[in-house]
């Protein structure tokens, strides 16, 4: 079997590997961003309560955590598709850590500009909402494009639940013919080809967000 033919064959997964990406990121972005800004503006208890929420997903092991919302809720009559289980564990697991860089933007920012806007009239949601969120998403994209590249190479994690994402197809490709060398070498490429374009865009968005930080500074 040609190299050729092994990656096509890899890339039947394709869709697969696609869905759980995007739906993995429909999960990740708003639980990064709630998290994030309710972990900056709680305190005491309730803080705490959040941060074990978000260690819970940042903490766990994925594989362990698959297994257990995939094998295990069957059995408290909770039934959820492979691609569900999938994408919420990779998702809220990058959106934890996304969080953590939504409250590091959110503290990084000036308390004058918060405090002129509510000089100026304007509710401490919608302070938020106009004035500090903008610049923290701004300066968070790059970081965020690093992320969704893991939550692409995370996805590799669920053929363990039988989904024929590209990981899946290339262990079925490697029970009709034993080449690992090709096989994970074929592999290897259709995740590059895949994150590459992806890890371009993180660096142009660092390097306009640096373009941007000079101008200001003049």
């Amino acid at each position: 079997m040609s190299f050729f033919n092994i990656l096509t064959g890899i890339f039947q997964g394709l869709g697969v590997t696609a869905e759980v990406t995007f739906y993995g990121l429909l999960y990740a972005i708003p639980f990064a961003l709630i998290a994030g800004v309710l972990q900056h503006f709680t305190r005491g208890f309730s803080r705490g309560v959040i941060t074990a929420f978000i260690e819970f997903w940042r903490s766990s092991p994925i594989i362990v955590l698959l297994y257990a919302f995939y094998y295990s809720l069957p059995a408290f009559g909770v039934f959820l598709s492979g691609v569900t289980v999938g994408a919420m564990v990779l998702g809220l697991n990058i959106g934890g850590y996304g969080s953590q860089s939504v409250r590091a933007a959110l503290q990084s920012l000036s308390k004058g500009q918060a405090e002129a806007g509510l000089a100026l009239g304007l509710s401490r949601f919608d302070v938020l909402r106009l004035i500090e969120l903008p610049q923290a998403i701004s300066s968070m994209m790059p970081t965020f494009v690093n992320q969704a590249i893991q939550l692409v190479k995370g996805t590799a994690l669920v053929s363990l639940l039988t989904l024929t994402d590209m990981t899946f197809r290339a262990k079925q490709i490697s029970q009709l013919t034993y080449d690992p060398v090709k096989i994970y070498s074929a592999l290897f490429l259709a995740y590059l080809i895949i994150c590459y374009p992806i890890t371009i865009l993180g660096r142009r968005l660092e390097r306009t967000k640096a373009k941007g930080a000079r101008t200001n500074d003049i």
